[in-house]
């Protein structure tokens, strides 16, 4: 099977979104907060109601790249005893309950810790889309290159603004389904504005050749996601989300959504 014969399900719900006249909803949750259930439950209010795709973070003793909300879940995750074979479980239940593509965001340690192949294959087997990054480097992910080729997953790595032009054409060229875009320097977070750098790290990458640009870090209004579609592909909320599910359960995740949901569509 050759790399453009391969299914890219976040391919497909992004197009589906840019054909329908909207931006793709990206939605992030971590796996195992505050609960398990709760976390399966709050990801399926999530896909019912408006995301294109959702993110689920595998919680993380070191996750340097997160901002204090995110942190403090996913510590609270581990510490009621969440364990990395948990996500598939998550994985298999969102994606039975509802049509969104669903990826896990994980740090390469855990998936290394467990085996590349295996992480691919029972990530495959539960319904998952692919795997975001953020730590990974394309020159150190020939094996992870090989495992989502054999199992159809997609592999999303980050571009920044810091990024070179050099680094820029690898991301863009080792990502699958789509590119995601770090619109600030530094750990996420929800903003009152989305970072002006957002637009200029989003046409870098589509000027390198990337088809579907999606911007994360700092979005947590239905104004920044109508914003960012003028010039991007896809938008990714984080911390709104979690704040919700911390603040009021699941229930309140998917009412956010939809309010989110109303800034996707382009006029």
């Amino acid at each position: 099977m050759t790399r453009n014969q391969i299914r890219s399900r976040c391919t497909e719900k992004i197009e589906a979104a840019r054909q329908a006249g909207r931006t793709a909803f990206i939605g992030y949750l971590p796996a195992g907060f505050p609960t398990l259930q709760d976390s399966i439950q709050a990801a399926i209010e999530l896909g019912r109601n408006g995301a294109d795709i959702i993110e689920i973070g595998l919680p993380y003793s070191d996750p340097v790249m997160d901002g204090e909300v995110i942190q403090k879940a996913t510590a609270h995750a581990l510490n009621n005893g969440f364990h990395t074979d948990q996500v598939f479980q998550l994985v298999n239940d969102v994606t039975a309950a509802t049509d969104a593509a669903v990826v896990v965001m994980t740090y390469w340690n855990l998936v290394s810790r467990l085996g590349v192949t295996e992480f691919a294959r029972r990530l495959a087997e539960a319904g998952g889309a692919g795997l975001v990054t953020p730590d990974l480097v394309p020159e150190e992910a020939d094996e992870w290159f090989t495992a989502s080729d054999r199992y159809e997953l997609d592999r999303i790595f980050l571009t920044a603004p810091s990024s070179s032009d050099e680094r820029v054409e690898l991301v863009v060229n080792s990502s699958r389904g789509f590119v995601y875009a770090v619109s600030v320097m530094g750990v996420t977070g929800a903003r009152q504005h989305v970072s002006e750098a957002a637009q200029r790290v989003v046409d870098r990458a589509h000027r390198a050749g990337a088809p579907r640009v999606c911007v994360g870090l700092g979005i947590s209004q239905p104004e920044h996601i109508q914003q960012i579609g003028r010039y991007a592909d896809g938008a990714i909320v984080g911390t709104a989300l979690v704040s919700a599910l911390r603040d009021h359960g699941p229930v309140a995740v998917g009412e956010l959504a939809a309010k989110l949901a109303t800034g996707t569509a382009r006029n």
